[in-house]
């Protein structure tokens, strides 16, 4: 079997981690920094936190992205960041604000608009400017991964970009920033990163390190999911969860997912539900399809 594997991002995973964020900023020598968020994080304190502790280097905030992120909203935040001339971006929010932040942290140093990288009319950048990633959910695994999913909603289409240039330079994983995730939500984001675990193992393109990482990231989710949407107060639910939802990023991000992710995207964009509902929605039908030419037992070993 011939295999490589890379992971560039500099990872700082526990409870409380948050609180290193000036130092992470510093090691990259960050002036002027772009905070791109939701709302949400507006109104429940948690920006005012970060501007208050770092007042010096996060000069503007982009709070406009959508839970499926448009590309529109890419290009305003790519203005932003040349506008107010910053150096680097930070990311705190659910998979839609990573991406688009890991979208508009390559897109910037350029004139393009989003669509043209969207539609394959240009090659994307191999540039970026630093981007420090803060997962506040436990599912898309984006704060490690090469992949960014934007959506055109103008013609209904929604789909990955992967490229080098997407991984985040830092990833800050703190379970405690998911405390507060309804079960809904929780559900969700967790049965994404339960179906990226199962798709990199599964995979065409699978390798013993992605393997280890799928199988443990599968085992987490599965021992732990349940009791994270029933007991959100579980620090140690949503500490495993976090754990998944980063280890599967690590699985499947140069393997690539499979049947469900691809399915997942046109349900997504048609009925604009959350992504992890759509993957969730498929899931058990292919690992029935899968199961009938598990000719090796892999399958049946996860």
């Amino acid at each position: 079997m011939d295999w490589h594997y890379i992971q560039p991002v500099d990872i700082h995973f526990g409870n409380g981690m948050l609180s290193c964020l000036g130092e992470q900023i510093q090691k990259i020598g960050g002036k002027r920094g772009i905070l791109v968020t939701s709302s949400s994080f507006i109104e429940n304190g948690l920006v005012k936190r970060l501007l208050e502790e770092n007042p010096k280097t996060i000069c503007t905030i982009y709070s406009g992205v959508s839970p499926n992120t448009d590309i529109s909203e890419c290009d305003a935040c790519s203005d932003m960041i040349r506008k107010e001339q910053c150096d680097f971006v930070i990311a705190l929010g659910g998979g839609s604000v990573i991406d688009c932040a890991k979208a508009a942290a390559a897109f910037c140093l350029d004139t393009l608009p989003t669509s043209v990288y969207f539609e394959g009319k240009a090659s994307l950048p191999v540039r970026k400017l630093p981007l420090i990633a803060i997962p506040t959910t436990a599912g898309t695994g984006s704060e490690v991964t090469r992949v960014t999913v934007l959506m055109d909603h103008a013609q209904g289409i929604k789909a990955p970009l992967k490229a080098p240039v997407f991984y985040p330079t830092i990833a800050i994983v703190d379970p405690e920033l998911t405390y507060t995730l309804p079960k809904y939500i929780t559900a969700c984001t967790g049965m994404d990163a339960l179906c990226h675990a199962i798709e990199a193992y599964w995979n065409t393109n699978h390798h013993p390190i992605s393997d280890a990482f799928a199988y443990h990231a599968a085992n987490l989710a599965v021992r732990y999911l349940e009791q994270a949407c029933f007991e959100p107060d579980s620090a140690i639910a949503r500490e495993k969860m976090a754990e998944a939802s980063l280890t599967a990023g690590m699985a499947f991000t140069l393997t690539g997912t499979t049947s469900v992710h691809a399915c997942s995207y046109p349900l997504g964009a048609m009925l604009d539900m959350p992504h992890g509902e759509a993957c969730g929605l498929t899931i058990d039908r292919f690992l029935k399809i899968n199961a009938e030419s598990d000719n090796d037992g892999r399958l049946k070993r996860l």
